[in-house]
């Protein structure tokens, strides 16, 4: 079949799971012969990666709905590179990029809905695109609750790259640690609702009773200096390490025993799944769409969120149990490579952006 040609656009400047998926898709989907591009603030952090990555990577500002200077800007881009698909993937992009694709007659407008939060402008779901991807059930079901159609939202849940088996990490090394320690890992960006500080209140006891324990926060963010001033102020920075921005995620997950995330709301939960791909048992929070990756005591354990005492028991009862870690780690490695494939990912994308233009038809 004809390579199809694809904009990508991303009004965000950030570096999250959102982000992260983005340009994992668009890698995958270029290594199967499309041409994929992206259009971005100049200052977006997913534009300089897609660069470094030899992405051709366009520059708008799309600072709000009322920007008709990216508007026409991206309308002219559109046309003139006569691209198949437009999918955008944040607020403001989606409606100025989403707009431009309309008015340009792209022949297929798609937008990702990446988040568990409520949403803020509905046209962004019923008029502007034509189909929606939701990146989980618990997503795909929110959003026909508020009046998106059914049959134009589909869900395609994350892929990952399968990692590369490592025989040494070198974090031990990196952080002076022994094999005796037992090292406790937390993936993600630093911000509100991710849980850092209900993972501090948890472990804090716990650090004065064990003193092998320690905790890796690997992410930067905009609460990065909170949280580093909260570690700081109990005076813990030698047992919690935060290790900022990371590109070498496996090799981290590789030197530590599990993984834990106690976010407040997560549509699906990348971390997790990467952390399963390399073998560690997982603690998450039973919330949105972490119970779609996480089935409790199978692959797992779910506590709810916000709750202290439940983290610590659910961590204490990992710690002590070496046979559940290997049994859960196991488990999840199986799931993440039966369900949640980068190619999988590929396959169902673009599946679903020829099933677009195809059913739109001649007015497409």
């Amino acid at each position: 079949m004809d390579a199809l040609r694809i904009l990508h656009s991303e009004s965000s400047k950030g570096w999250g799971g959102q982000e992260h998926r983005t340009l994992k898709e668009m890698t995958v989907l270029r290594a199967r012969g499309h041409s994929i591009e992206m259009v971005c603030p100049i200052e977006a952090r997913l534009g300089v990666r897609a660069k470094e990555e030899g992405f051709v990577v366009h520059h708008a500002r799309m600072r709000g709905g009322a920007d008709v200077a990216s508007m026409l800007r991206i309308k002219t881009l559109l046309s003139r590179g006569k691209f198949d698909v437009l999918n955008t993937h944040s607020g403001h992009d989606s409606i100025v990029a989403g707009t431009a694709g309309r008015l340009a007659g792209t022949p297929l407008v798609v937008r990702t809905r990446h988040l568990a939060l409520p949403i803020t402008s509905l046209a962004t779901y019923t008029w502007i695109p034509h189909r929606i991807i939701a990146v989980s059930r618990h997503v795909r079901d929110y959003l026909i609750s508020v009046g998106v159609a059914q049959s134009r939202v589909e869900t395609i849940y994350d892929g990952i790259v399968k990692p590369e088996a490592l025989f040494h990490s070198t974090l031990r090394n990196e952080l002076g640690l022994g094999t005796d320690a037992i090292i406790a890992c937390m993936v993600a960006i630093v911000r509100d609702k991710k849980g850092h500080e209900d993972l501090i209140d948890a472990v804090q006891p716990m650090l004065a009773e064990r003193p092998h324990l320690h905790v890796v926060m690997a992410g930067d963010g905009p609460w990065f200096d909170k949280i580093k001033n909260i570690i700081d102020s109990v005076g813990l920075s030698d047992r919690i390490h935060l290790l900022g921005f990371r590109t070498d995620i496996p090799n981290v997950l590789r030197g530590c025993d599990f993984f834990v995330l106690p976010t407040h709301q997560e549509a699906l939960g990348q971390s997790y799944i990467e952390a399963m791909a390399a073998g560690l048992p997982v603690i998450g929070t039973d919330v949105n769409g972490v119970p779609e990756v996480i089935t409790h005591g199978e692959n797992g354990l779910l506590v709810p969120p916000h709750d202290i005492e439940a983290l610590r028991a659910a961590m204490s009862r990992l710690i002590d149990n070496p046979e559940l870690r290997v049994k859960l780690g196991c488990a999840g490695r199986l799931l993440t490579n039966a369900s949640f494939t980068i190619d999988g990912m590929a396959e169902e994308t673009i599946d679903f952006y020829r099933r677009g233009i195809r059913e739109r038809g001649p007015q497409a």
